[in-house]
């Protein structure tokens, strides 16, 4: 049922990495990679994604409940600054794992593109292994949590629908988004990333207005709240210690709100036309989507909610997550506004339901390239006429069921549950792919092509060994709460730890059971592969031309 294909890329790597130019490599050596890509006998995915829904999905694909709502808790346990700096710092990071993402997927834009394709590539299959069952599994656990803060915050209105119709209509909605044409995913999502858009450059300007005193109240804010009652809110520890523990509780806390969303410009990469000016464009666009949206917007939430809040801290105590816990709608509500905290429920839930939306396509589609490198079963490489692996859909939608434990748990504890595992899952994903980069890197320069990369980004590798290292720092210390004295539970020890073991015993299994190396050698690292298409592809491409002012505009964001 698996295939470990270690013979395979052996062969490859054996030849087709000692210097010689891509001509000069036999098409046998070439196709070896690829013979897990082209039978017919499966279909393949197709090149339905638009630039425009590429740049959306970049720009918005992954904004959800995490920034809208879940900084509400941050700042009441650790107060604006902690969460302010926690904001910049995840920025920096992710921007980090953006840039690496577009220089390797942009060099051979494969169709089945993701993370493990390129672990199993450039490091070895073993990891690749690992790395992609917890990418899948990060992904179905997100599909759910944003599911069910959907549910939670349409309950906001106080409806009589019991829960469980609610996560059904969700679900079935984004199933169906996802199972038929491609281009639907593309097409909702640039919609739907239209309106959290819209949604959050107005919250921006209302933060801006409130900040003069122009609400309703006239009530001048500033930076009131960054002095009464503090920048800092000393987390289990007095003084200094007490305030740095904050701010590497909202370090913590934030990452969340980031967790695997720039992954999903790679797995949209082999459904993307023009993927080496698509690719490039939408990683470029990426820093203001961090600036703006998550930094600016993170601002804006210090300003115009106190961390004491009585509003804000009862909706966090209650383990409330739809939109009377964001800090949002508490600011909103201060400042005397009517009716807009329905409109900002409104926004939350096109979000909760397009960041599932998203994590729905990339689950499907971590699966798929699973079973293209032979590392799940092969019915899951099938695709039906659009190009759609459909199996893949319902194999991960089965798994986002489990959302239906909130009927009788709760939608905000099982919220919680889905935050804590995804977090940490995500935090691994991102130490693989750096590694993997790094070793990328690596054999560029060893076969003299490292100026070859269509895309390259600046203060490589350095950046990304900075990044490495304090990664691996948070994921050990995730869970550093638990280790105070009085604070240790199993459900809390095992919510901040339990990926790591998962993730360590499908490694050791698959290398055990197949014998893998440690690492490919650098000589055998295949970087040939696969690029004559890419290459060709760009050889043919015609970027479009603008007649007028409005058309450069438009090219310019998608």
């Amino acid at each position: 049922m698996f295939d470990s294909n270690k013979h395979d890329l052996e062969k490859v790597s054996a030849d087709s990495n000692d210097g010689r130019s891509p001509e000069k490599i036999s098409s046998g050596e070439a196709d070896v990679f690829y013979d897990e890509t082209s039978d017919e006998k499966y279909g393949t995915t197709q090149r339905g994604l638009k630039s425009r829904h590429i740049q959306l999905i970049a720009l918005g694909g992954c904004i959800g409940t995490g920034l809208f709502v879940g900084t509400g808790a941050t700042l009441s346990t650790t107060g604006p600054a902690p969460l302010f700096m926690a904001f910049v710092i995840i920025s920096g990071l992710v921007w980090v794992v953006m840039q690496t993402l577009a220089e390797m997927c942009a060099y051979i834009p494969t169709s089945g593109s993701s993370v493990p394709l390129y672990v199993k590539r450039y490091v070895e299959p073993s990891l690749a292994f690992a790395a992609g069952w917890n990418y899948w599994y990060a992904y179905a656990m997100l599909v759910a949590s944003e599911i069910s803060a959907a549910a939670v915050i349409i309950d906001y209105w106080s409806n009589p629908v019991p829960v469980a119709v609610w996560l059904t209509i969700v679900l079935a909605t984004i199933i169906i988004l996802n199972v038929f044409v491609v281009s639907w995913y593309g097409e909702s999502e640039f919609w739907f990333a239209s309106i959290k858009i819209i949604g959050i450059l107005g919250l921006i300007v209302l933060g801006v207005v409130l900040f003069f005193g122009g609400g309703p109240n006239r009530d001048r804010l500033g930076f009131r709240y960054w002095q009464r009652p503090g920048a800092f809110i000393p987390y289990a520890a007095p003084g200094d210690t007490g305030k740095f523990l904050a701010c590497w509780t909202a370090l913590v806390k934030s990452g969340f709100a980031f967790i695997l969303s720039p992954e999903l410009i790679v797995l949209a990469a082999g459904e993307t036309e023009a993927p080496r000016r698509n690719i490039p464009k939408a990683a470029k666009r990426f820093i203001y989507r961090l600036m703006v949206f998550y930094i600016v917007g993170t601002l804006v939430i210090t300003v115009i909610v106190a961390s004491n809040d009585d509003l804000l801290l009862q909706a966090v105590n209650n383990g409330e997550k739809n939109a009377g816990a964001s800090p949002f709608v508490v600011g909103i509500k201060r400042a005397g506004i009517q009716t807009l905290d329905h409109i900002i429920n409104g926004v939350i839930l096109t979000s909760a339901w397009s960041a599932g939306n998203s994590f729905m396509f990339a689950g499907s589609r971590s699966l798929y390239s699973l079973a293209l490198t032979g590392q799940a079963p092969k019915i899951f490489r099938t695709c039906n006429k659009h190009g759609v692996p459909y199996y893949c859909v319902a194999v991960t939608s089965l798994m986002a069921c489990l959302v239906y434990l909130s009927v009788s748990s709760g939608s905000a504890t099982v919220f919680q549950w889905f935050v804590n595992l995804t977090t940490i899952s995500g935090y691994i994903a991102w130490i693989i792919l750096l590694i993997t980069y790094l070793r990328f890197r690596r054999a560029l320069e060893y076969n003299g092509i490292l100026h070859q990369r269509p895309y390259k980004t600046p203060g490589q590798p350095y950046v990304t060994y900075v990044a490495l290292v304090f990664l691996i720092v948070l994921t050990l210390t995730n869970g550093f709460q638990v280790f105070f004295p009085g604070k240790f539970t199993v459900s809390s020890f095992l919510a901040a730890y339990i990926t790591l073991p998962i993730v360590i015993v499908l490694y050791l299994g698959h290398k055990v059971w197949f014998r893998t190396p440690l690492f490919l050698r650098v000589h055998k690292i295949d970087v040939y592969s696969g690029k004559d298409e890419a290459d060709r592809l760009e050889e043919i491409d015609v970027p479009p031309v603008a007649k007028n002012v409005m058309q450069k505009i438009w090219f310019w964001i998608a």
